[in-house]
């Protein structure tokens, strides 16, 4: 059989992964990404569980424990940055580390046997029996066997494939903003939570370079835009007015900033992952974006993927629904339990937050309470 091709869109955590198996599966894959180079938040992100076995077998982990962060607990803070609460991290075997990092060591491994088109994205998808007419902002229309979205939240083969993003992504009531920090971290060690209710700040060591997180509670707003940073700072000085703690400076900093990011906490439920010729993998099929897991079901759905294509290259219908079959049983669980995870890190109430702190002092939080600082769209 002739080598197939494939065009992968979205050059983040589930794109190179599988651009990297596919490769190894026979297949010929491209992949098209927005962005003019690799990007990322910088955001702490896991890799664990059936991750970590893909790692493994793609000979990075010792790669990604290079670039692993160093939190080994999660402390609570009151308005005059007292200790209130603390959790030990760790202990699970999974790795820690920031996301400009491991999507460069994804990247790395991937681009020896794929095509890497940066800036750039996709305008049209036409498919037929044989394969799929694409066009791009930039370059010039081609013919591809498959194409898988792994573009993220908002998804463009999603939308130009499947519908609008109106019928397929909920929000969770819950919005988050990362910032970089300048300069090291006071407690290189500790991940260092501030609450008020219905509001949270954290800050992250990362690797020398802290990074704040905002995560507070809010309806869906009308005519959010993922990209408009004016609307972002605003939205973020409305929220956070009149708490205490390090808000104030910070939010001073968010005033300046160039390099904010800010999105809802969404979960992205569809029916299927496929339409023919064209499926989808990683947040663009199944967001769970409240925590750092995306990326391990990132990497585990596209490992599942390429798998499933490499049995039945000529039958790719059955290749995508023993894909989906597979991973929904890991990322369902996942999308029940975001509401829970969010009660926990942001109460809505002080006596919600009284309790979770006492909590703290008798029984570890859940464990996805160290993700606290969300990764961009996978």
């Amino acid at each position: 059989m002739t080598e197939q091709t494939v065009l992968i869109s979205g050059a983040g955590v589930a794109g190179p992964t599988l651009a990297y198996w596919l490769a190894r599966a026979g297949f010929r894959p491209t992949v098209v990404e927005r962005a003019a180079g690799l990007r990322s938040s910088g955001s702490p992100v896991d890799v664990r569980g059936p991750a970590s076995r893909v790692a493994e077998r793609m000979g990075i982990t010792a790669k990604l424990r290079e670039a692993s962060t160093d939190a080994t607990a999660l402390k609570f803070v009151d308005d005059a940055g007292r200790r209130t609460g603390r959790v030990a991290l760790g202990g699970d075997g999974g790795i820690e580390l920031p996301r400009t990092d491991l999507a460069a060591i994804l990247h790395e491994a991937a681009r020896a046997d794929a095509e890497f088109a940066f800036h750039d994205s996709i305008t049209g998808l036409h498919q037929d029996g044989g394969g799929v007419d694409v066009t791009f902002e930039r370059g010039a229309p081609r013919r591809f066997d498959l194409v898988i979205g792994a573009d993220g939240l908002h998804s463009n083969v999603r939308r130009l494939a499947f519908g609008p993003e109106r019928a397929f992504v909920e929000h969770m009531g819950v919005y988050i903003a990362t910032l970089p920090l300048t300069g090291p971290p006071a407690d290189p060690t500790s991940i260092v939570m501030y609450n008020s209710p219905g509001r949270a700040l954290a800050i992250h060591p990362s690797r020398g370079r802290g990074i704040a997180a905002f995560m507070f509670r809010g309806d869906a707003a009308a005519g959010f835009d993922h990209r408009d940073s004016a609307l972002h700072k605003r939205m973020l000085a409305e929220a956070y007015e009149g708490a205490g703690w390090r808000v104030p400076e910070l939010l001073e900093r968010v005033r300046e900033a160039d390099d904010l990011y800010l999105d809802s906490v969404s979960r992205v439920r569809l029916d299927g992952w496929a339409a023919g010729r064209i499926a989808l993998a990683g947040d663009a099929a199944s967001c769970v974006s409240l925590f750092g897991d995306g990326s391990t079901l990132a990497m585990s759905g596209a490992y599942t993927l390429a798998e499933e294509l490499g049995r039945t290259p000529g039958d790719a219908a059955a290749a995508f629904r023993r894909y989906e079959s597979t991973h929904r049983k890991l990322v369902e669980p996942k999308q029940r339990g975001v509401s829970t995870a969010a009660a926990l890190l942001i109460p809505a109430t002080r006596g919600g937050l009284a309790a979770r702190n006492f909590g703290t002092r008798l029984l570890p939080l859940v464990t996805a309470a160290r993700r606290l600082v969300p990764a961009r769209a996978a």
